[in-house]
Parts: C-alpha cells; structure tokens; sequence
C-alpha cells in the first residue's frame, strides 16, 4: 500500500540572513487566533478590550514557562537535573502541553486580580481561546515532524521523511483535528447555551474533552520520555488530574445556579 509522503521544509521562508520558520509562523498565529477569540468575547460582553495585552504577555509566559518545566522534569528529569543550566535552553525543543496549560492558568490568576472579575469566569472564557491555540500549535508540530505516531498500516498513515520511511498515525493531525472540533463546540455552547453564566462549566467541559482526547491519542503516539513507562504513557499520567478536575467543575456548574449577578457587579468595580 502506498501511503503519503510529508517531507516539508521546516522553514517557510529566508531573506536576506533572515530566516522563519513553519513552527514560529504557526505558533505566532496561535496567539494572534487565541487573542481575536478574546477580543469578541471582552467586546461582546463589555469588558475593557485593552486588558488584553496584559493577559496576552502573562499567557505567553506562563505558557512557555510552564511548558518547558514540565518537559524537563516530567519526561527527561535525569538529564536536566544533571545539566540544569540546558533547562534555559529552549531553542533546542521540548516543551509540554500540560505544563504550558498549568502555566497559563497561573499566568490567568495573577491577571485576575488586577481584573476584578471571577477566576473561573475568566477560564470559561480563555478555554474558547486555547482550544484554537492548540490546532495551530499541533498543526506547527506537524509540519516539523514532531510528536510522530505508532508505526501503522492503515491507509491514512503518513511517512514522515526527516524522521525514516515507516508509515505512521499522525498523531498531531489528531489532536489538532479534536483541538478544533472542540473549539467550534464550545463556541457554539457559549453562545447558544447559558453554561457560560455557570462559572467552571464551560473551562470544565473543555478540561474533560480536551483530555479525554490526549489520553486517548497517546495510546498511537510514539512516547517521549527518556525512561520506561509503566501501564500508561506520562501524557496519560498526567492528562488524569486534568480531567478530575474537569469532572468536578463541569458537575459543580451544571447543578449550581446561575452566577451571572456575579460577574456584573465584579465589571462595576
């Protein structure tokens, strides 16, 4: 069976000593989704659309942050802890979407006391925006290759060139297909539902969806880790808490009341 043959180039375009790449180009257009996503909600529901650039660099922080901690210490530990200074070194890749995802929520905490409003309120709003986020970085991880499948014989398998002529499951296309499934769902329910005047429910179902999503993918992904994993891979290990977490929220803000009262009295200050 002949299967596709993805040999791209990772860098989309050179000029004059000045080089970028698919990944950066596709991560910068992450944020800007993520943000314009931010934008429409602050502007529809009347809140200071200026305040965004602070959330945008306390997220981009946090995010990469959180991501590279999480990296070094959940999947290579021994390496990092015996060279720490190549922890700073992030050029090289290696970066975790669950710490990226944690940092973003402290980055959101410390953004939400300048704000006044609601944590939780503010999460419901954010997880419309890191859904986006999350296709077009997986998209960017499937342009460089990064992040590969289980070998496969199934015939949407892919060979990726730069990594060796095994056909794989593409894993990233994957995720960045569950990622915008999700994002169309929660838009929809944010605008035709009241869940979002439930604070946690809407940041809820994309913890439990979002995660039952990447602890189903890891069963095809190649595994990460410098070590052996046991019954399940760290991506599982550490989707788990996420997706109680979801659990508790979700079914906290689907029998609670409606918190709304809240929200306008906290944008009043």
């Amino acid at each position: 069976m002949d299967h596709f043959v993805w040999n791209a180039d990772p860098v989309l375009v050179s000029f004059m000593g000045l080089t970028v790449h698919w990944y950066g180009a596709l991560f910068a257009t992450a944020i800007a989704a993520g943000f314009q996503v931010m934008k429409k909600i602050y502007q529809a529901e009347g809140i200071d659309v200026a305040s965004l650039d602070n959330l945008l660099l306390y997220c981009v922080i946090g995010i990469i942050v959180g991501a590279r901690l999480a990296h070094c210490f959940f999947y290579d530990p021994s390496y990092y802890f015996a060279n720490p200074m190549k922890i700073l070194a992030i050029w090289e890749g290696g970066l975790a979407s669950h710490g990226g995802g944690l940092g973003a929520i402290l980055a959101l905490y410390y953004y939400k006391r300048k704000m006044g409003l609601p944590f939780l309120f503010l999460l419901d709003r954010l997880a419309i925006a890191t859904a986006i986020f999350g296709f077009f970085v997986r998209m960017a991880n499937f342009v460089n290759s990064e992040i590969i499948g289980q070998p496969t014989e199934k015939p949407w398998g892919i060979i990726f060139q730069h990594v060796d002529m095994v056909p794989r499951h593409p894993a990233q296309l994957y995720e960045a297909i569950a990622y915008l499934l999700i994002f169309i769902l929660l838009g929809f329910i944010y605008k035709m539902s009241n869940l979002k005047q439930r604070h946690g429910g809407i940041f809820g179902l994309f913890l439990v969806l979002i995660f039952s999503a990447r602890f189903a993918i890891e069963t095809v992904k190649v595994s990460l880790t410098a070590y052996q994993e046991s019954f399940l891979t760290a991506g599982q290990w550490l989707s788990v808490p996420f997706l109680i977490v979801g659990v508790v929220l979700l079914s906290r803000a689907l029998m609670g009341k409606d918190d709304s009262p809240k929200v306008k009295q906290a944008k009043s200050k």
